[in-house]
């Protein structure tokens, strides 16, 4: 008998004590949520008032409802790509804002360019260069220099003044700035030759090129994003956004045979002053025909 009692409180104790481990060892175990109770994929909400220089974009229409809606979701939820563009925007736009009023366009334009090259130094898979995308021949056609020594693409000031003299023509020869912004995509030719096919004078009533068809409305969601960052989930401080370091002009009407011996003679360095002045494609400047030419130093 007291034999059996042993055997039942040995049991009773191992049994317990088994219990125990198997309740500590649960209890140390993490937490697994589902992906819903940690993070939300919200839609958004379509403003009533978007519009592109002043143009209002007729968000009543189901077809131009969904692109919109399309656009502002690929852009507000690319989110690493969202930040970095609203960091560049902070970069560049007090730049641009000026160059704009200077050359008649509306401040809206900002966000084309942006759209365009991202604000990177970067040449398209179809040989597009420079802030504002220009292929090689438009920019010839233009004015602007282009070969191996220097490409004035990369020039801001006389990239914006050309892209500025391109959409004043378009938004001549079309009535408006919307069909000029996609003819910046599409090229005159082709928008006015499917607006004349189609029986249609407006952007929202053609039926153009994917691309085309998604282009206005990539500038109108980054025009909404970037001016409301907050809204669409953007958080950061001012000391997170890019600025451009101050620089001083210097003017130059000759050769230079050593870009790298010239930047260091201003206290800099190559890198640095390329960085500045991307139109110069390589370490010298040619320059047989004394062409002025302005230099942008960096000060610090």
């Amino acid at each position: 008998m007291n034999r059996m009692i042993r055997f039942l409180s040995i049991t009773s104790i191992v049994f317990t004590g088994i219990l125990f481990t198997n309740t500590i060892s649960k209890s140390n175990e993490p937490t697994i949520k589902n992906v819903a109770e940690t993070y939300e994929i919200k839609a958004v909400k379509l403003p009533e008032n978007l519009n592109l220089a002043g143009e209002r974009v007729p968000i009543e229409k189901h077809d131009i409802r969904e692109r919109m809606d399309r656009e502002l979701l690929v852009n507000t939820y690319w989110q690493s790509n969202g930040l970095l563009l609203i960091k560049r925007a902070n970069k560049y736009f007090p730049v641009l804002e000026p160059l704009l009023a200077k050359h008649g366009l509306p401040n809206d334009f900002k966000f084309l360019a942006l759209a365009e090259s991202a604000f990177i130094d970067e040449t398209s898979n179809v040989g597009a260069a420079g802030m504002w995308h220009f292929m090689k021949q438009t920019g010839k056609e233009f004015g602007l220099e282009i070969n191996d020594n220097v490409d004035e693409r990369y020039n801001i000031e006389k990239s914006t003044e050309v892209a500025a003299e391109y959409l004043k023509k378009s938004k001549e020869r079309f009535g408006s700035w919307t069909l000029a912004a996609a003819a910046y995509n599409a090229g005159n030719y082709g928008i006015s030759k499917r607006l004349e096919a189609q029986g249609v004078t407006s952007y929202y009533d053609a039926l153009l090129p994917d691309e085309t068809e998604r282009y206005v409305f990539r500038i109108l969601a980054l025009k909404e994003i970037i001016s409301n960052p907050e809204k669409y989930g953007f958080v950061f401080d001012q000391e997170d956004l890019y600025t451009l370091p101050k620089t001083y002009t210097v003017k130059v009407d000759t050769a230079i045979t050593n870009i790298a011996s010239f930047a260091k003679h201003f206290g800099t360095t190559y890198k640095d002053l390329k960085l500045h002045n991307s139109w110069l494609r390589q370490n010298h400047l040619n320059n047989r025909s004394r062409k002025l030419y302005e230099i942008k130093i960096p000060t610090n």
